[in-house]
């Protein structure tokens, strides 16, 4: 993790920021599933967690190699006129470091539900007694609005920014640039 990229949203008075981050993080997340990737990480600098905002400024993470090679493939295309794409290069010395992970709720109790119901040929009755309202839980966290390829259903990946600290973590990213153990440079 010894470069950056930042790609920053221009406003556009037609399509909300929000909006046009979560289509450009969705072409992020298929070329990395092309690319089999697992060495881009990825941070929201200007994360505003208590208003559950992301920020206009998506940052990819990773060696110069990696990330020429992502933007080797064109993933941005369609989307030049609303993004200014930043040069790749060297992280700032002394910076300190912070995990960006995906967090998983179980949101919707009738959902859970009905997928018990479908999974385990229950009745409702069953499924009530077996998934109590208290199960349901709530977020105030930031996220992105996508849509699955495989089931094309739409659902929300919620994204949390940990605590910086001193000392860097390796390990893997996920194809979504997010890490349940590695960090990325954070400034």
């Amino acid at each position: 993790m010894d470069h950056y990229q930042d790609i920053k949203i221009v406003p556009d008075p037609e399509f909300p920021i929000s909006m046009l981050m979560n289509s450009m993080f969705a072409k992020l997340h298929r070329v990395l599933v092309q690319l089999q990737s697992h060495q881009v990480g990825i941070s929201f600098p200007r994360v505003r967690d208590k208003q559950q905002m992301l920020g206009d400024v998506l940052r990819l993470h990773g060696s110069v190699q990696s990330l020429q090679h992502l933007q080797s493939q064109n993933w941005l295309k369609g989307m030049a006129d609303h993004l200014e794409l930043a040069d790749i290069i060297p992280v700032p010395g002394s910076t300190q470091h912070c995990q960006v992970r995906r967090v998983q709720v179980k949101s919707n109790v009738e959902r859970l539900r009905r997928r018990y119901r479908k999974r385990h040929g229950v009745t409702e009755q069953e499924a009530i007694a077996m998934i109590p309202e208290s199960v349901e839980k709530r977020v105030n966290l930031p996220f992105l609005q996508l849509k699955s390829r495989s089931t094309g259903q739409s659902f929300r990946l919620f994204v949390e920014h940990h605590p910086p600290q001193k000392q860097a973590e390796a390990g893997r990213f996920n194809t979504y640039g997010l890490s349940t153990t590695a960090t990325v440079p954070w400034f």
